[in-house]
């Protein structure tokens, strides 16, 4: 039909301007966490981009649940506004023949959020972690960045280094301070690079530089200049990636079906739920007067998204503690939603019947 075709047009002009402006919101949150993680030391700066990435996966489903129901509802209040809805119900078709276009439009959305809920952002948390834990867990001189000071791994030593060379294999102008057997060392040199030998082992060797080594606070201190010392690097093993229920792929937590993975269950099969029963939602939430102001279906619109996203995370938080089965909290909120979208749909038929009648 002409009609479904021009609907489903509009439903996804509006889906891809809304998904634009969401996921920029998000990337934009997401970069200056991560941004001011790197600024205090806490991630590599090299790590933001990929962890960037990940958590955008992760949140992914998130922002195409809300991308569905924002898009249906401004497009049919658009047609509230405009007076398209009065020639509608005026031709006899009745609010109900909305649900055929809005679940053609839903439904890849909602597999896909299903995807994303269920595979995908189990696999980008733990893709995250292991990330974070390599970049952790790099040895001293890989971590080290010109122009800043950086600590080692196990803090015993700050490194400094004021530039690269011309073939970026050596530094120069090296600062290194180290603590060993309750002394202090400094070491400065002009010059400094990398060595592997041959048994595999590294080694940092600084040229042309002095070592200063001493106790805080006396005045006793030795000086000692070299032409050539070396300082062995010390590889750091990765530890494996701690799983928890957040990351753990569906069929463990199907296997291990404990309290805490029967909540995280919960949740990733609630979310396109909740993507669907929202979907429908909007239709009779569309209801717009044409005299009113036009936010006000979006001020709606964020208050049941966050009503019915904290009722989830509350069934989840039960069903985790033990205080709700899982076979209940599974299908109670989606339940109570459901029914309240039959009671405004019944609602909407009962006034547009008196109106008929009235005229």
């Amino acid at each position: 039909m002409i009609f479904q075709r021009a609907a489903l047009r509009e439903f996804a002009q509006t889906a891809v301007t809304v998904f634009i402006a969401l996921f920029a919101i998000l990337l934009t949150n997401q970069l200056i966490r991560l941004l001011s993680q790197a600024a205090g030391g806490k991630i590599a700066s090299e790590a933001v981009i990929a962890l960037l990435g990940f958590g955008a996966i992760n949140y992914l489903a998130t922002v195409l649940t809300l991308t569905l129901f924002v898009a249906v509802l401004m497009t049919l209040s658009r047609s509230y506004r405009d007076s398209e809805m009065a020639i509608w119900f005026s031709a006899g078709q009745p609010l109900t023949a909305w649900i055929g276009p809005v679940l053609k439009f839903a439904l890849p959305l909602v597999a896909a959020i299903a995807v994303l809920s269920l595979f995908l952002s189990p696999w980008a948390l733990t893709k995250s972690v292991e990330y974070r834990d390599k970049m952790d867990h790099r040895d001293d001189v890989s971590r080290v960045t010109p122009g800043m000071f950086n600590e080692s791994a196990q803090a015993d030593r700050v490194f400094f280094v004021e530039g690269l060379g011309s073939d970026n294999n050596r530094v120069k102008n090296v600062f290194v301070s180290l603590n060993q057997n309750d002394r202090l060392g400094v070491v400065a040199a002009a010059e400094g690079h990398v060595e592997t030998r041959p048994d595999g082992d590294r080694f940092l060797i600084l040229e042309r530089g002095r070592r200063y080594e001493g106790i805080p606070g006396q005045a006793e201190y030795r000086v000692m200049e070299f032409e050539r010392y070396g300082v062995r690097i010390e590889a750091r093993e990765a530890r494996a990636v701690e799983q928890t229920q957040r990351n753990l792929p569906i069929w463990e937590l199907v296997a291990r079906p404990t309290p805490v993975n029967q909540g995280e269950l919960l949740w990733r099969l609630g979310t396109p739920l909740a993507a669907l029963n929202l979907a429908l939602l909007a239709i009779p939430l569309s209801f717009v007067n044409p005299r009113a102001g036009r936010t006000n279906n979006l001020i709606v619109a964020l208050l049941v998204f966050t009503a019915y996203n904290n009722l989830v995370s509350v069934s989840q938080a039960w069903v985790a503690q033990g205080k709700l089965s899982f076979d209940i909290g599974l299908w109670a909120v989606h339940a109570v939603m459901l029914v309240i979208l039959l009671a405004l749909f019944s609602r909407r038929l009962v006034v547009l019947s008196w109106g008929r009648l009235w005229r």
